[in-house]
């Protein structure tokens, strides 16, 4: 990709290509901003509106700053191509906010979010306390932990990292809760459009955010309280910081000329390499092979003029005194960006350990005063800086959290472990391994491995059936629920089929064959060229990242394999990443066909063809769903639900799916104490001689008594009864060997007694 022909001081006006660049850039600085200054106001029960918004502001500003006033002409982009790409980011937003849904009542992860969001935009803190007080006291009969919130140290503490929450809370301080998503969605869509115009060209910008914005995945989670957008935004924010950082000191001049850097900002005349692309490979920028140039003009630039990239001598050998101190700030904080993803998700440590060997290869190219070395410790801090931070918030508000994902978290802090011990080793080692020959063929081995890869996912079910045998309470739970989704979907119960052989087909449903097929070539080309020369140096954290976590979710996705439910595991990096790779391979086709000796209208064929191929197959998965909004009518159902309910009140919820779907709806929402009234081994309701002793508490304690269950026959025995909800709504489908093209039905009811 060929830097911009425009320089700034021709226009008083910013060019396309820097425009996209800005924006795209500033979803993910707007986040971490406001994570940066909303999590120490939430340690402190200081998690306000104006405290939040006061702090917040300054804290943004600051991050652009740092991000965005050293922002080289890095994408080549015209005004209809950026414009394309704004266009479909604010049309993403508005179609979800039209069929966003509503899913408060606590059944799985988005309504967890969504209440979790409510406690904190009301009370500002955490955790969440018990209120014995309200019943009477303590009694071995009161249960306050529910579906989503953990009894954990005299407290209710929320599942989940609190990073999301505090994101939404800013909707939920504006009157819009629910929508919120479809916001961050529409960021998504702008911050993949920028990554895919810095990595394969503005031409296909559009392209990218179109094929990622209607894929379904996308459109299921932009619609509610997800963790997987806001973590996407801060992974692909930081792979678009790092290559920013990276262009600022390796990218060629627009003009040809090497532009050399003095201290103080000034040039000096002297023979410098210039970094040229590869004669027989030219759309590949910065590769290959060197030649010399000499700077007669010496002049005074300013620093947005001065590019220290090329501030090499002619053995090869650079100065780090070249590069202005606002690149390593702008890398720095990619790396930030990048660590913050774990506040979001505590899977996000998995899917930045890329960076941190990303870091140590820089740090090990200083050792040989390589330019691009300097950004390698920046790099680093700022993702232990941004990873200290989620950890700190996971033990603060989420440890037993962390203690339920054992089985997952200590295998990953290992993998952590290694990988920062051989990052340390190879960072001191590098000299001896610098001198080691590495096989002629390694670059074809490489691109052979990716497609075996694969390969090995694509013809996985005909080799292996994965299977997992309940072990615990939560797996049991599980496999019962597979089992009755193999039921109502018509295949063979077996509760331990975990379906995760399927998970390429997975892929294949949502962005289709084309795209995995043109990404598969595209990383297989890239592999060859990083290890045949670097000539792709630009592509080799995000095609680690990429890659890794591809790699990592295809094998082990984690989740209950139901879709579209699974699917939100392909949202942060393997969908975006695949579709990323794909246009850069289908503008690698393209070219291909050029040198081949064909024209401009087979070139175009070529062009438009591919593009159809990419956008039609999503197209055609999401359209089943995509106009079809599930669990609407639960805010209005809820509120009507309070509202019922007496503001003195107590609420005992004596059945088993009430109290897993309401305790913490009717305590957050409805602002009232409430517990759930603990049962027998095997029964769906409690004992009545428990129910009479705690309404007995709840009167003594000068309250009034409220009792909930799902069925007027389980509260009609207390005195006047009522229905409070009943609710008739649409559901997520629920396959499990085929993409959704439908919803459920779904139907809520909740009955109320005033002892």
């Amino acid at each position: 990709m060929a830097p911009s022909r425009l320089r700034p001081d021709e226009t008083r006006r910013p060019s396309a290509g820097r425009v996209l660049a800005t924006a795209s850039l500033l979803p993910a600085l707007a986040v971490a901003g406001w994570l940066l200054a909303g999590l120490p106001l939430l340690m402190a029960g200081a998690f306000r509106p104006v405290f939040t918004v006061v702090l917040a502001l300054p804290v943004i500003a600051l991050l652009c700053w740092a991000g965005l006033r050293l922002l080289p002409e890095a994408v080549e982009a015209t005004g209809r191509q950026t414009a394309g790409v704004l266009t479909i980011a604010v049309g993403s937003g508005v179609f979800n906010a039209i069929f966003h849904s509503e899913q408060l009542i606590v059944r799985r992860d988005p309504a967890t979010y969504a209440q979790y969001t409510a406690w904190i935009a009301e009370h500002g803190s955490l955790p969440i306390p018990y209120q014995e007080q309200a019943f009477g006291g303590p009694d071995p009969a009161l249960v306050f932990d529910s579906v989503g919130f953990f009894d954990f140290g005299g407290a209710v503490v929320p599942q989940f990292m609190p990073g999301p929450p505090m994101l939404f809370s800013a909707a939920d301080w504006l009157g819009g809760l629910l929508l919120g998503p479809p916001v961050l969605g529409a960021l998504a869509v702008l911050t993949v459009g920028g990554v895919a115009a810095r990595l394969a060209g503005g031409r296909w910008a559009p392209v990218a955010a179109l094929a990622f914005a209607v894929s379904m995945p996308i459109l299921y989670t932009s619609r509610t309280t997800f963790s997987e957008i806001p973590s996407l935004i801060l992974l692909f924010g930081g792979l678009s910081l790092a290559h920013d950082a990276l262009t600022r000191i390796w990218t060629p001049h627009p003009t040809g000329r090497p532009r050399v850097l003095a201290a103080g900002g000034k040039t000096r005349g002297t023979t410098a390499t210039h970094v040229l692309p590869r004669q027989e490979d030219p759309a590949v920028p910065g590769s290959g092979s060197t030649a010399s140039a000499t700077t007669g003009d010496a002049k005074t630039l300013t620093s947005e003029e001065a590019a220290p990239e090329l501030s090499t001598a002619a053995d090869g050998s650079g100065s780090a005194g070249a590069v202005p101190g606002g690149v390593r700030w702008v890398a720095g904080l990619a790396g930030l960006v990048f660590g913050l993803a774990t506040l979001v998700r505590i899977d996000g440590l998995r899917d930045v350990l890329p960076v941190l060997a990303f870091a140590g290869l820089l740090v090990a190219m200083s050792r040989f005063r390589r330019p691009v070395g300097v950004l390698g410790l920046p790099l680093l801090g700022g993702l232990v800086v941004g990873v200290g931070l989620g950890f700190l918030a996971a033990y603060t508000f989420a440890r037993p959290y962390l203690a339920y994902l054992s089985r997952s978290v200590v295998p990953l802090l290992l993998i952590c472990g290694v990988v920062l011990v051989l990052t340390v080793v190879g960072t001191a080692v590098a000299p001896r391994l610098a001198r080691i020959r590495l096989p002629r063929r390694l670059p074809e081995i490489g691109a052979a491995l990716v497609a075996l890869v694969m390969v090995g996912f694509a013809v996985r079910p005909w080799v292996q059936t994965v299977h997992r045998q309940p072990v615990s309470g939560d797996d049991v739970r599980t496999a019962r629920f597979i089992e009755q989704t193999q039921k109502a979907n018509g295949l063979p119960v077996d509760g331990t089929r975990l379906y995760f052989d399927e998970s390429l087909y997975w892929v294949i449903w949502y962005v289709g064959v084309p795209v995995v097929v043109l990404a598969t070539v595209a990383a297989a080309v890239l592999v060859r060229r990083l290890l045949r020369d670097a000539s792709a140096f630009e592509w080799l954290l995000p095609l680690a990242v990429i890659g890794w976590t591809t790699v990592t979710t295809l094998l082990r996705p984690e989740i209950t394999p139901d879709q579209p439910w699974a699917a939100r595991r392909l949202v942060p990096v393997v969908i975006p990443g695949l579709i990323v790779l794909a246009v850069w391979g289908l503008d690698w086709v393209r070219d291909k066909i050029r040198r081949l000796g064909y024209g401009s209208r087979v070139q175009a064929w070529t062009a438009g063809v591919g593009t159809v191929l990419i956008l039609v197959p999503p197209v055609i998965t999401s359209i089943g769903t995509a106009f079809t909004p599930i669990e609407r009518g639960e805010r209005a159902a809820v509120e009507a639900m309070c509202r019922a309910i007496p503001r003195d009140a107590s609420v005992l919820i004596i059945e088993r799916v009430t109290a897993d779907r309401f305790t913490q709806v009717v305590r957050g929402m409805c602002g009232v104490p409430a517990a759930d009234v603990r049962r027998e081994q095997g029964s769906d309701t409690a004992r009545r001689e428990d129910v009479d002793r705690l309404v007995a508490g709840v009167e003594r304690a000068g309250r009034t008594p409220v009792i909930l269950a799902a069925d007027a026959d389980q509260v009609r025995f207390y005195g006047p009864f009522e229905q409070v909800m009943a609710l008739s709504t649409r559901q997520d489908e629920r396959s499990l060997t085929e993409p959704p093209n439908g919803t459920w039905s779904l139907r809520i009811n909740v009955w109320m007694s005033n002892p």
